[in-house]
């Protein structure tokens, strides 16, 4: 099932995707379950956004990928490599990527699938993790490539605002092991892997991060990118697509 979050005639509302139409929804299914208004929207009549606005956190694993690992020359880690960007980073599809020219020389793109954690999550085992799962969406994990370097920590480098683009659905049904990811930017391939060639999967990282702190519904995790990691600069536009979900698209802007 593909859940949408849009605006539409001036109010922010929840839809199930039904072929052009979105089935409009009582209120956030994550909460309030699927209870249907009996109204449809045309999906073209619609704006989608960011399809859930993290309450906590968005959390991020670096290095999920072998060939990105070993692209910078780092070794994969043997346990998930964690950090955070903060919720005010997150836009939706169509907004843009907005680039710090002034306090950054290099912004990179990095295509990511994103897991939507749906129930509180603490000390679980990666058997039972994936029932925390409500869906996944598509994200980009921007980064201010020289401050994360400079910096010697991720957290200014990842975390300005709109570096966390997400959309265009969360998708219920969605299947990993078959799917792929690619980055296109300005139409050109720039990234392409299976999503089964992360490290750590989605379940061990549910399991991993929920022993360091609670997870909680709304929450997303950024699972990793695969190698192809590259610059955007203004004027550009990068596309996420996940097999199964869809396609995230953003232009890229500088500050003004």
């Amino acid at each position: 099932m593909k859940i949408a979050r849009f605006s539409h005639e001036g109010s922010i509302r929840f839809g199930i995707v039904d072929d052009g139409d979105l089935v409009v929804l009582e209120g956030d299914p994550m909460f309030a379950g699927y209870e249907p208004t009996g109204e449809r929207v045309p999906l073209a009549d619609a704006a989608l956004l960011a399809p859930v606005i993290p309450r906590s956190k968005v959390l991020c694993v670096g290095r999920n990928y072998h060939d990105h690992a070993a692209e910078f020359g780092n070794v994969a880690p043997e346990e998930p490599l964690l950090f955070l960007k903060p919720n005010t980073a997150v836009v939706g599809p169509g907004d843009a990527i907005v680039r710090p020219a002034a306090l950054s020389e290099r912004i990179e793109f990095e295509g990511e699938l994103v897991a939507v954690i749906g129930r509180i999550a603490k000390n679980v085992n990666a058997e039972n993790a994936l029932e925390h799962v409500f869906g996944y969406t598509v994200g980009n994990d921007v980064t201010a490539r020289d401050l994360q370097r400079k910096d010697g920590q991720w957290t200014r480098g990842k975390g300005f605002d709109t570096f966390a683009p997400l959309g265009p659905i969360i998708e219920t049904e969605f299947d990993a092991a078959s799917a792929t990811i690619e980055t296109r930017v300005n139409g050109e391939v720039r990234q392409q892997a299976p999503v089964s060639d992360m490290i750590h999967s989605v379940a061990d990282i549910i399991a991993y991060a929920s022993a360091v702190f609670t997870l909680l519904p709304g929450d997303v995790i950024m699972t990793g990118t695969p190698a192809g990691v590259g610059p955007i600069v203004a004027g550009d536009t990068v596309e996420v697509e996940v097999s199964g979900i869809g396609t995230l698209r953003n232009p890229v802007r500088d500050a003004s």
